[in-house]
């Protein structure tokens, strides 16, 4: 057993929230989710031995076609009925799918795209609508397989939007659900959902303050409480208390020990994720995934760890913001990466990097291997975005809240802020703490069990810094009465798609570090520091084969049966346009309104297109784009004492002038977004920015904004090295101002 093998252990359960009470669908309603769910994802069964009424049939023939390609990939000591069972199984026939539905619908869709799912099911079992959205009079659900599966494929390349966004939506949420709740898939993969590399950690023994006194309202005081335990607030909690000041720290997000990480697919989306890991720009476009949970992104990023690029730097030094080309800056930077170990010197990378680095070699493009924030941990880890069992990961939750607490900071996790206190101080307004609701864990030290208490807690402080990210914290100021037009805007999501390739070999790609490597030759496309980063992604099934494309039920089951031979590359923007987040008119979430502009789409596809000719030149048999109406690209067989043409390949130049024609548009190419930035923006005046150089927010006294939405604009590179440096700088800041206050104050005294 080698240093990074272990013996599989499993992490605790997390067991999620009871389901939602009542129902938001009605029977029928629930009948045509379900017959779309098995057109998507349908039991695939042979003609002469069908038994169920919804299935697609194929020919002895064909399903035993079928049944040796999967065969074929398989170990040869498999479990002879697999394939049977994995062929077999569809959507609907898993019990946790439906929950899993349910949960989604009712906690993670918004109200208004609720409505329209309903429309389109009510539409869907009427004969009129039926004729409208299938061409057919009879309802959706009566169809049999083949036929609703061309229904489908009609809506992908429909000229009407809301049926490709229907198409979009439908296949994608089941497509996921499916592959986080289904049982065949993982043995079919041979995916374990336990890391088979390194070893289990030991976590900080966190102590939560509780409130268990039979009043309604607890009030307590501090000198700092800071809203949120992320990549920002730790620093500045670490910062301030080793200073000497007290410090509360305060999240919605809740702690999970290493011995309960990993977490499964479908648990970790509920408890480490915002919003189910389901937040969507209300155009469809954009996937976005934000970390919420004790240690905010820091506990669910991929280690990369990469310092603000100096181009970036002059760029924000250019709008008047000096302290970015400074060498306070640097000792910033470099101070943050010390505390947590991150140097590339004890990378060990895995397939997938190792041929994005490769490939990139062999085109003689600009590529390198990303720094890791592992403490001098080798750290062949896959799974960390759903936490890391480790602990070798030195986010947050392993160095800077645990240092926060040995200097005397407190922590409160499960607690809700509503809204920031201000008071009228000489005609200024000054914070002076934070009010909310707090939710305990329930007996089990879980979240699941009935026994929960809730209290409204306000907390007095001298100063109080929201470090909540980029999509909360601008709606903590807006609930707080502030109306900086700002304030929400100017965000900066660097949005990437995705390009997969199969490879002969067993690639087992969940396996290793993440994201070690990155190739930037196309990082500055138009001479103004916009353009596209390649990089490596996460490989966990819900992750990847979501934004396959599908093209029907058996094509779609045999794709993913060769997940164990895949890499995913993406293309990575730094966006040049913006959005911005605001709060839902009726329940006050964050709703993001984004789509990658026609000029960040450039840089996205052009990204798009070197990753295809990476992966070609790294040894790929078969290269797939997630663009609906793009087929893959199957290598050209090569004659015995010929050379391999490579990138110069005919039809592989063919294949990539269609990618380029088509290009990459919403809905018919997946956009995602793992990096949120700028809406609280930094600036040297109120009339461009939210907060000043030092983060104060503009208008007010004793609060600050500490997190990635002070960013000027986009960063360009994964933003955790640089909001934890301004953070620093920040926190130090504030750190002197109330040593400052304390001298004035006990001068007055005496």
């Amino acid at each position: 057993m080698t240093t990074r093998d272990m013996d599989f252990i499993a992490p605790l359960a997390t067991p999620l929230p009871p389901p939602p009470n009542g129902d938001i669908f009605t029977e029928e309603q629930w009948t045509t989710i379900l017959a779309i769910a098995d057109t998507v994802i349908p039991s695939i069964q042979p003609t002469t031995r069908a038994t169920e009424g919804s299935c697609l049939e194929l020919t002895e023939l064909e399903y035993s076609a079928a049944a040796k390609g999967l065969k074929a990939a398989l170990p040869a000591d498999t479990d002879v009925t697999l394939i049977d069972r994995y062929l077999r199984e569809s959507a609907s026939s898993i019990p946790e799918f439906k929950d899993s539905l349910h949960r989604t619908f009712t906690h993670y869709v918004r109200e208004d795209a609720r409505k329209g799912i309903a429309l389109i099911l009510n539409a869907l079992n009427t004969r009129a609508g039926c004729l409208l959205l299938t061409g057919y009079t009879i309802p959706f659900h009566q169809q049999p397989v083949a036929v609703r599966q061309a229904i489908l494929r009609n809506w992908a390349s429909s000229y009407l939007p809301p049926l490709k966004q229907s198409y979009k939506a439908f296949t994608s949420l089941f497509k996921q659900v499916w592959l986080k709740t289904s049982r065949t898939v993982g043995p079919v993969l041979g995916f374990s959902k336990v890391p088979v590399h390194g070893k289990p950690g030991n976590g900080y023994e966190y102590d939560f303050m509780q409130f268990t006194s039979t009043t309604d309202r607890e009030v307590l005081y501090t000198d700092v409480v800071i809203v949120g335990s992320g990549c920002g607030g730790a620093v500045c909690a670490k910062n301030l208390a080793e200073d000497g000041h007290r410090v509360i720290v305060v999240d919605k997000g809740y702690y999970y020990p290493p011995e309960n990480l990993p977490m499964s697919e479908l648990e970790g989306q509920v408890h480490l994720f915002m919003n189910g890991g389901i937040e969507i720009s209300d155009d469809g476009s954009t996937g976005i995934l934000a970390g919420q949970a004790w240690g905010g992104g820091g506990t669910v990023n991929w280690s990369a760890s990469l310092q603000t690029q100096g181009f970036v730097r002059r760029e924000w030094a250019d709008r008047g913001l000096s302290f970015f080309t400074s060498s306070e800056y640097q000792k910033s930077l470099d101070r943050v990466c010390r505390r947590m170990g991150v140097s590339t010197d004890h990378v060990d990378h895995n397939p997938a990097n190792r041929a994005l680095l490769e490939g990139s070699r062999r085109l003689g493009y600009s590529a390198k291997a990303v720094p890791q924030n592992t403490g001098g941990n080798q750290h062949y880890c896959g799974y960390c975005t759903l936490g890391c069992g480790s602990a070798e990961k030195q986010g947050p939750v392993v160095s800077w809240l645990p240092d926060a607490a040995r200097a005397g900071a407190q922590f409160i996790e499960g607690f809700d802020v509503e809204k920031v206190i201000f008071e009228g101080r000489g005609g200024q307004k000054v914070a002076v703490g934070v009010n909310g609701i707090w939710t305990s864990k329930d007996a089990k030290d879980g979240v699941s069990g009935k026994e929960r208490v809730k209290k409204e807690i306000m907390i007095r402080a001298k100063k109080v810094i929201v470090s909540a990210g980029t999509l909360q914290s601008p709606l903590v100021l807006l609930r707080s009465g502030l109306r900086n037009p700002h304030i929400g805007r100017n965000l900066y999501l660097h949005p990437v798609t995705l390009v997969a390739a199969i490879y002969k070999k067993e690639i087992r790609p969940w396996e290793g570090g993440i994201l070690t490597s990155l190739c930037d030759e196309f990082q500055n496309i138009d001479g103004h520091g916009h353009g596209a980063k390649l990089e490596t992604t996460v490989m966990l099934p819900t992750y990847c084969l979501t934004l396959m494309p599908w093209t029907g039920g058996l094509d779609y089951k045999l794709l993913c049966s060769k997940f164990k031979h895949m890499t995913a590359m993406i293309s990575l923007a730094r966006d040049r346009d913006t959005g911005r987040v605001y709060p839902d008119p009726v329940d006050g979430r964050p709703r993001i309104e984004y789509s990658p502009s026609a000029f960040d789409r450039k840089s996205i596809l052009e990204g798009a297109i070197a990753l295809a000719e990476i992966s070609l030149m790294a040894g790929a048999e078969q290269i797939l784009s997630t663009t609906e109406g793009i087929p893959p690209f199957t290598r050209s067989k090569v004659p015995e004492g010929k050379d391999d043409p490579g990138v110069n390949d005919p039809r592989f130049q063919e294949w990539l002038a269609q990618i380029k024609k088509k290009g990459v548009h919403s809905p018919d190419t997946p956009f995602s977004c793992a990096h949120q930035m700028g809406t609280n923006r930094m600036g040297i005046n109120p009339k461009s920015s939210v907060v000043s150089p030092r983060g104060k927010v503009w208008g007010t006294e004793g609060l600050y904004v500490s997190d990635a939405s002070v960013f000027p604009s986009a960063s360009g590179v994964n933003p955790m090295i640089t909001n934890m440096a301004i953070s620093d700088w920040i926190s130090n800041g504030i750190a002197r101002e109330l040593r400052g206050e304390s001298k004035i104050a006990e001068s007055a005294r005496l």
